[in-house]
Order: structure tokens, then C-alpha cells, then sequence
């Protein structure tokens, strides 16, 4: 027998070209998995064929990696068959992990037809050598061979298929497998070899290609198809990733934008348009079902005055704790809704009206009880109102409408309560949607009104300016003062335009004053929460001065006290903007906040208010003149003039005066009159001036 040596190098490179078939089955196996419908196809086709030649490449390099005393010449057909056979063993394989499962079953006969289909592979191969006389095979190592084949088959596909996914921590994984499953397909072939035992006769002559470039071809040929495959099938996953990611965040913000959608971004309750959703649903499903529920529209009771004093910070904040604490009482299905503001609705499922009238007191009850926002400790309260169906209403809207009424029927009542929904209260509820209804009208209609309560130099005259009082000309109900509309407009957002016209129409007012020789008047007018929150304000106010050629002097801006606090610094940089064009501002009702003498050292006022509230029970002696004395003097350190509104008696018109107030204002010096009054009047004393 021929002894048979190996040429080092070609060993070497059959080595990586079986390792390189491994990682190459487990990345198509990846592929195919990961894939549907033609793709899936593509993948399994392309993948076996690449994987076959892989490993039929690895098995003739192997071959020519021979180095005998004697020439070899390769059969045509049987090599092409053994590569043939590679290929169908790969298709096989890949086909059997990329199914959804696979069981003991399943792994056992496919590792034996896989493991056999290598064995024919490389026996195939080895038959194709044409040598005489023929090889002497030795049965022993065959045999070897053959277990080998079976068993890396076996280990081969339950890794591919293990593996077959693409993460981070499989990568590692998957080439240390390649590895190992690259040894395994070389070891048998090895095995195989060893089986191979050559005649010691001088064969016939060799008239076949030569091996070493034959060697290099087969080494080029696979190296180019395995890669090739390899790069396009990472290139193809990288893609698929990226796509998967982007579908991934595509999904996550079309959750988002639902969430935003139906949701109250504060408090994350469901909002008005899902509260309907589900309205409707209970609806439908009391109908069918032959049973009912209850809907309770809350209200926070004090709210406004919290968002005032502390800010829409702390408020906003509240809103979230009063959201945490009503959801530990709700148990079963129910849905808690924030329709706006200090508003919120409960949609709940009960079995009786005492049920719903239980949940309802834990609700106020649990409410009534102190907030502790840091650092502050503020109580609220809650007013429910409860209809129930079909008793109060069998559509949507009328449910709504008279869980509404009955929770302003509770505030009537005198808040911190509940109440269930009565026929009777829907003669206030229309009244208030009625009067809302006409509000939004009010404007183009032209139905609002300006009067003017005049300003007294201390003690009796002469008048020095005017503040500008809104009221509203219903044409049902008459004149209607502020405190009938104003929180309506507030809630509509109507004051915000309301306010426009109001600073609009007293420039107009005064410049028509001007003309007709009043120079030394001033006009001062209020200014809501909302409209001094606007980024516009500014504009406004001097578009307004600027189009009735009014001199920014001549005009005061009363900003209340709580208002300047809600936000003190942009309180400072809004007035310090109006102050440098020349714009005045006042401190109104002063006394009645939570001022902060560092901030108001700070505001740019002309002037502080006294509220009324300290005047009405003014005397010598009591807590209420007390009080206006430290505001005189505080106003005097910071060299502010005082107007004290509400004067009445003759007694508070001394007092005020003796105290220091620059300016008077009240029912005893002279009442709210519209405008021509005035004009009327301002014209008649200038005549008797003239006469005299």
C-alpha cells in the first residue's frame, strides 16, 4: 500500500472553507426562519446550494490535499454527483430548523438522513477517483466515519436551529458553533480518508487536470460563492433589523399619538373622546343586557382659588394627586375621565342607586381631606352630580347634560357634596347653557357695554381718571354685571377676546375724551388671569394705543394681586415691557393674596389698590383700618400712591384721606355711568365755566 501524506496548507484551507459552510448554513437558517412566502424560498434555495458546495468544496479540497507517489484522475460524473448530493443533504437541513419546532422526532431521523447524505457525499467523491487497482477500504474507520457523520448531523442542526435568530448574544455563540461544527464536517472526511487504502502498483497514467491549480480553483470558487452568500445575507438582515426597528418605533409613536389622543396629558385619565367611546359602549351594552349605570360628573370645589395663589404648577400638581386619590376608591369596571380644568366624570357599572350614592360620599370623603403639595398643605373639596340610566337619560348627551346639572345643583347647595339628578334641576342647567350660548354671540352682536366709575383726587376732586367696568346688555335679561357672565367667559376662553375689546374700546373711549379737551384723564382697566398670561398682551396694548393715537401715560393696567403671583418673574418682565413704552400698571385688591414683598419691590406698579373687602367695615378702631395703615405705609415706603375703592360714608372718605390715599373711588363720590354721562356732564360744567 501507498502511504499517503498531506499537503498542510490545502488541509488548512479545507478547514476554513468547513467552518465557513457552518457559519453559513447557521446565518441562512437565520435567514430562512426570519422569512415568508417567496423570500422564504429564495433563502432555503440559494442558502442549500451555497452550503452544499461549501462543503462538497471542503470534501475535494480535502482529496487533492493528498500527496502520493502517484498521479489521480477524478470521474466527471460521480464528482458532479457527490457535489449534487451535498447540496440536496444542505437543502434538507436548512428546510428541517426552519421550522416552527422541532422535536426529538423530528431530529433523529433528519440527522440520520442528513449524517448518510454527507457519508454518500464523500464516498461518492471517493469513488470517483479512478486508481488501479482499486482502493482497499477499511471497514473499521468507515464505520467511524459514518458515526461521525451521524453525530455531528445530529449536533449540526439542533445548533442551527438554536441559533437560528438574530441577538446580540447569539452572535458569539453562533461562530464558536461554526467552529465546531466545521471540525466535526472535517473529522469525518478525515475519518473517511483514513478508510482509504491505495494499491502499492505504479496506477495508469494520470491524463486528467493538474491538482495544485485544480486545488486553488475549487479553494477560489467556494470561497467567492460562501462569502458572497455570507456578506448578502448579513447585508439582507442588517436591513431587516433596521426596517424592524423603524416599524418598532413607527408602532411605538402610533401608541403614543393614541395615548395623547385619548388621554389627558396631565393626569393620563382618559380625555372626552374616549369618555364618549365608552359611554356609548355602556349604553349599548345596558340595553342588551337590561341593566344599568351610573354617571357622575365632579367638580373641584376651590380649585381656582389654589391655581391663583400658588401658581399652575402647584395646581397642575393637585390635579394629579386628586386623579391618584379618586382611583383607590374605584374597583370592577369604570372609567375615569378629565374632561378640562378641575372637571372630571366617572362612568362606573353599579347594581343599585344606593350603591352609586356609597361610592359618591367616598369619593367627596376621601377628597375632603388635606393635599400636602410641597411645600404647601391646601384643601378642596368635591361637588358630584349623579344620573343614572335609563332613569335620567338614554343618550349620551342627555346623560352628560344632566350629570352636569346635578353637580351645579350641589354646588347651589353649598358644595362638598353630592346629589342625584331631579327634573327641576335642569331649569338652572338650561339657564346656564343658554346664557353660554348667547355669550359667544354677545361680541358680534355688539351687545357689550363699558361704563365708567370716576376717580377722585383725595378728598372730593377733581376728577383725575376713570375705571373702565364691563357689563353685558342681554337682550332678555338686561344689564348684566360682571360676576353673571364673567366665569362663563372664563371657561369658554371668551375672555381672552373679551378682554381685547374691552382695552380697545377704553383707547377709543379716551381718545374721544382727549379730543374734546379732557387731557389730564386717565382710564384704568382690568386685566383677567388668562388675558395676562397671553404672549400677545403687549401687542395688543400698544396696537390698540397706537391706532387711537392715545399716549401710553393716560392708560392703567389693574393687575390683581393673585394674578402678579402666578408667576412672579414673568409678571415683572411683562409689566417692565409695558412700563418702558409708557404704559401705567396697578396693583389691585391688594391685601386679599399671598404677596411676596420681594417680588412686589420688584413689580413696576404706579400705584396699590385697596380692596374694597377693607374698606366696607372701616373705622378708627378696628382690624380693618389696621390693616389699610400698614398698606399706606408699605405703598409710601415704596413710593407708590394709594386709591382706595368703595367708598360710602363720608366717614371713610376722612379717614382714607387723613391716612394718605391719593385717590378715592366709590358709590359716595360717584357711581358707574356709561360714557355719554360723562361726556354730557364734562360739557355742562365747562359751559358754566364759561358763563361764569
Amino acid at each position: 500500500m501507498l502511504v499517503s501524506q498531506y499537503d498542510q496548507i490545502l488541509v488548512v484551507v479545507s478547514f476554513v472553507v468547513a467552518i465557513l459552510a457552518s457559519y453559513t448554513a447557521l446565518n441562512m437558517a437565520g435567514r430562512v426562519s426570519t422569512s415568508t412566502g417567496c423570500s422564504a424560498w429564495v433563502w432555503l434555495s440559494g442558502g442549500g446550494v451555497a452550503m452544499g458546495i461549501g462543503i462538497w468544496a471542503m470534501h475535494f479540497i480535502g482529496m487533492l490535499a493528498m500527496d502520493m507517489s502517484m498521479h489521480l484522475r477524478y470521474d466527471p460524473l460521480l464528482t458532479a454527483l457527490s457535489m449534487v448530493i451535498a447540496i440536496g443533504a444542505s437543502l434538507f437541513a436548512l428546510w428541517l430548523v426552519s421550522g416552527a419546532a422541532l422535536t426529538l422526532h423530528r431530529l433523529l431521523p433528519g440527522s440520520f438522513v442528513m449524517g448518510m447524505g454527507i457519508a454518500a457525499m464523500h464516498y461518492t467523491g471517493m469513488a470517483a477517483l479512478q486508481v488501479t487497482p482499486a482502493i482497499v477500504w477499511d471497514m473499521t474507520w468507515v464505520a467511524i466515519s459514518i458515526v461521525i457523520a451521524l453525530l455531528s448531523s445530529f449536533a449540526a442542526l439542533w445548533l442551527t436551529f438554536r441559533l437560528r435568530y438574530e441577538a446580540a448574544q447569539v452572535a458569539l455563540m453562533r461562530f464558536g458553533a461554526a467552529i465546531l461544527m466545521g471540525l466535526a464536517i472535517a473529522g469525518m472526511h478525515y475519518s473517511g480518508m483514513m478508510a482509504a487504502h491505495f494499491p502499492s502498483e505504479e496506477p495508469m497514467g494520470h491524463h486528467g487536470v493538474n491538482g495544485n491549480w485544480l486545488a486553488v480553483l475549487v479553494s477560489v470558487v467556494a470561497f467567492s460563492i460562501l462569502g458572497i452568500t455570507l456578506l448578502v445575507s448579513m447585508l439582507d438582515a442588517r436591513l431587516q433589523a433596521r426596517t424592524s426597528q423603524l416599524a418598532t418605533s413607527l408602532a411605538e409613536a402610533n401608541r403614543e399619538l393614541a395615548q395623547l389622543a385619548l388621554h389627558d396629558t396631565l393626569t393620563r385619565l382618559p380625555n372626552r373622546v374616549l369618555l364618549e367611546d365608552r359611554l356609548d359602549q355602556a349604553i349599548n351594552k345596558a340595553r342588551r343586557e337590561g341593566n344599568f349605570f351610573a354617571l357622575m360628573f365632579m367638580d373641584l370645589d376651590g380649585f381656582k382659588t389654589v391655581n391663583d395663589a400658588y401658581g399652575h404648577d402647584v395646581g397642575d400638581k393637585l390635579l394629579i394627586a386628586v386623579a391618584e386619590r379618586l382611583k383607590q376608591q374605584l374597583h370592577g369596571q369604570y372609567t375615569l375621565a378629565r374632561m378640562g380644568g378641575d372637571e372630571f366624570v366617572l362612568l362606573t357599572e353599579v347594581n343599585a342607586p344606593d350603591e352609586a350614592a356609597t361610592l359618591a360620599g367616598s369619593l367627596v370623603r376621601i377628597i375632603d381631606k388635606p393635599f400636602n403639595i410641597d411645600p404647601y398643605d391646601m384643601m378642596v373639596t368635591l361637588s358630584v352630580g349623579i344620573a343614572l340610566y335609563p332613569h335620567d337619560g338614554k343618550s349620551e348627551r342627555e346623560l352628560m347634560f344632566n350629570a352636569d346639572a346635578a353637580m351645579y345643583h350641589t354646588k347651589h347647595m353649598g358644595r362638598n357634596g353630592y346629589h342625584f339628578f331631579q327634573p327641576s334641576m335642569n331649569t338652572l342647567a338650561q339657564t346656564q347653557l343658554q346664557l353660554m350660548n348667547d355669550l359667544w354671540l354677545a361680541t358680534e352682536r355688539k351687545e357689550f357695554r363699558l361704563v365708567y366709575q370716576p376717580k377722585f383726587q383725595a378728598p372730593a376732586g377733581p376728577i383725575i381718571g376713570f375705571e373702565a367696568l364691563l357689563r353685558w346688555q342681554h337682550p332678555k335679561r338686561g344689564l348684566l354685571t360682571p360676576d353673571a357672565f364673567l366665569p362663563l367667559a372664563e371657561k369658554t376662553g371668551l375672555i381672552i377676546p373679551l378682554g381685547n375689546w374691552v382695552i380697545d374700546e377704553a383707547c377709543r373711549q379716551l381718545s374721544e375724551w382727549r379730543q374734546q379737551g379732557n387731557t389730564n384723564w386717565s382710564v384704568a382697566v382690568n386685566l383677567s388671569t388668562l388675558q395676562f398670561e397671553q404672549p400677545s398682551l403687549v401687542q395688543t396694548i400698544m396696537d390698540s394705543l397706537k391706532k387711537h393715537d392715545v399716549p401710553p401715560e393716560t392708560l392703567i393696567l389693574e393687575v390683581t394681586e393673585t394674578t402678579a403671583m402666578t408667576n412672579p418673574d414673568e409678571s415683572v418682565r411683562v409689566l417692565t415691557l409695558l412700563t418702558e413704552a409708557g404704559v401705567q400698571a396697578s396693583i389691585d385688591d391688594f391685601g386679599t393674596g399671598y404677596s411676596s414683598l420681594l417680588y412686589l419691590k420688584r413689580l413696576p406698579a404706579c400705584e396699590l389698590k385697596i380692596d374694597r373687602a377693607f374698606v366696607r367695615e372701616l373705622s378708627s378702631e378696628g382690624d380693618d383700618a389696621t390693616i389699610v395703615s400698614a398698606i399706606v405705609a408699605l405703598a409710601k415706603t415704596l413710593n407708590l400712591k394709594i386709591v382706595a375703592e368703595g367708598v360710602e360714608t363720608a366717614e371713610q372718605q376722612a379717614f382714607l384721606t387723613e391716612l394718605g390715599c391719593n385717590t378715592l373711588q366709590g358709590y359716595l363720590l360717584g357711581r358707574p355711568v356709561s360714557a355719554e354721562t360723562i361726556t354730557a356732564q364734562s360739557n355742562t360744567a365747562s359751559s358754566s365755566q364759561s358763563k361764569t
